[in-house]
């Protein structure tokens, strides 16, 4: 009986901690709401200065992952306050959650949809330049009418499942130009187009056929499905 009360006690202990582990990982509107309510916010974007200029959440501080002065830019904080963080997509504020946990920041909330999943909610944000929001949807359903099969890839540079794909996407895209059209969409150069088609994070893939979608598939995928989905 001892051994079976010790196994539940520890069963719930391991869910109340999986539950703590999980408690800084925020939708964007919970991130905005609790942002609103916590007293001493530090909003922290982790983006390049360009990016943080095309549009930012209010009051966050740029603080990009990859400057070489994000360590003592960090510390400028106050620890015993909350802190806020986001990039893009989720890549670069898991990053920099990491190096915050390091340097002794203990109440973190990180946005792991980043500005996407943000300005797919119409959530309000503050633009310090006036930047090309890129191709429209016209645009963009006039290109899907090739007459061939259409595979669409929204990527970014900073991006690392983008980056280990496009060897072979490259490769597929050559071998299979007389019947596939490749278009590649950066992400950070088309805002407005990822809002409106729904794309919340990176990477995308999508094939058409005759204008119509046959696939959509978000995150990492290998040579043989792509060439699998393109072969039907």
């Amino acid at each position: 009986m001892l051994k079976y009360l010790s196994g539940i006690v520890l069963f719930f202990l391991a869910v109340a901690c999986s539950h703590a582990q999980n408690a800084g990982y925020l939708s964007a509107k919970e991130f905005a709401d609790k942002i609103k309510n916590a007293k001493g916010a530090q909003v922290v974007d982790v983006r390049t200065p360009g990016e943080f200029k095309t549009g930012h959440i209010q009051n966050a501080s740029n603080i990009a992952l990859q400057s070489p002065e994000f360590t003592d830019m960090a510390s400028a904080l106050d620890p015993s306050k909350p802190v806020f963080v986001y990039c893009l997509s989720g890549g670069r504020s898991a990053s920099a959650v990491k190096r915050l946990k390091a340097m002794g920041f203990k109440e973190i909330y990180e946005m792991p949809g980043g500005m996407m999943e943000w300005r797919s909610q119409n959530l309000p944000e503050v633009k310090l330049t006036v930047a090309s929001e890129g191709m429209s949807l016209k645009d963009y359903q006039a290109m899907l009418q090739s007459g061939k099969t259409v595979l669409v890839d929204f990527y970014a540079e900073w991006c690392a499942p983008c980056k280990k794909m496009k060897p072979f996407l490259d490769k597929i895209s050559t071998e299979m130009a007389g019947k596939v059209t490749f278009i590649r969409i950066d992400a950070d150069q088309n805002s407005r187009l990822c809002k409106e088609m729904g794309v919340a994070a990176l990477p995308v893939l999508k094939v058409y056929r005759d204008g119509k979608e046959t696939w959509n598939h978000t995150g990492f995928a290998d040579e043989e499905t792509l060439r699998a989905q393109l072969g039907k």
